[in-house]
């Protein structure tokens, strides 16, 4: 039986996702804004204390955005908060149960997949100026890429899988954070046009069941991404690592 870690797995494709591992036999630890507040760098940094210390499945799916910026008590864009922060302090805290796991995976439900959308911005990352809601949806996107890439080179004898899976458009209710007109534009689009999340959780279920055993996969909508496209930079990922590391101690210290 393995031990899955859903971070956002109590609704949405996560949660369809816990829904269906459940059911196959697995034991599911499905994390929610009951458990911890992920846009906290200290709750996230609490709740991998708690976890088992044996992971076989780490899946990085909560996120949450806002049509108007939000800051966190801790001084970060809400978005980049939970989408970034919260994703790269989780695989790291939790390499080491991965370790202990016999096939470890993190999927991380993120990524622009090679999408040629969004951007870093390097000299306001927490969005201070222009904020909109798409722009920290692809910021975020495109940090994830570059998580992978980090996870990846790392270690790079580890035996963790790292994929980057972006589902393309899914009727999981995102359309709910837009205003009007745009809420009801987006969401008669999802109905019509987007997979829906059980259908989701399947092929995710299956890629699971079955993990690329290269240390870094990225694919948009099961299909393979080249990672040699710029999204997957190795300096970039480096310099991102740098500036997370630099916020993390920020809040928890030098020695955390």
């Amino acid at each position: 039986m393995r031990t899955v870690v859903i971070a956002g797995g109590t609704r949405g494709i996560g949660g369809a996702l816990a829904a269906r591992l459940r059911a196959a036999g697995d034991r599911v630890i499905a994390i929610g804004s009951a458990d911890a507040n992920l846009t906290s760098v200290r709750q996230t940094a609490e709740l991998a204390t708690r976890l088992p210390d044996r992971i076989d499945v780490l899946v990085l799916a909560a996120g949450r955005f806002n049509s108007r910026r939000v800051e966190t008590a801790e001084g970060f864009e809400q978005t980049f908060a939970i989408y970034v922060l919260s994703r790269y302090l989780l695989a790291e805290r939790l390499r080491g149960s991965l370790e202990r796991a016999a096939t470890p995976v993190v999927l991380n439900l993120s990524g622009t997949g090679g999408i040629r959308a969004g951007r870093l911005h390097w000299d306001d990352l927490q969005l201070t100026r222009g904020y909109t809601l798409f722009r920290a949806t692809m910021q975020g996107a495109r940090a994830n890429d570059l998580l992978g890439v980090l996870f990846a080179n790392r270690d790079p004898d580890t035996r963790i899988r790292y994929i980057l899976y972006n589902p393309l458009f899914v009727d999981s209710g995102l359309h709910r954070h837009f205003r009007q007109p745009q809420r009801a534009l987006v969401g008669a689009a999802a109905k019509i046009f987007g997979a829906s999340v059980d259908a989701t959780a399947a092929r995710l279920a299956d890629l699971l069941a079955a993990p690329p055993t290269t240390p870094l996969t990225a694919l948009c909508r099961g299909k393979p991404v080249d990672l040699s496209r710029p999204e997957f930079d190795r300096s970039a990922a480096d310099r991102l690592d740098a500036v997370l590391t630099k916020l993390v101690d920020g809040v928890l210290g030098a020695r955390h």
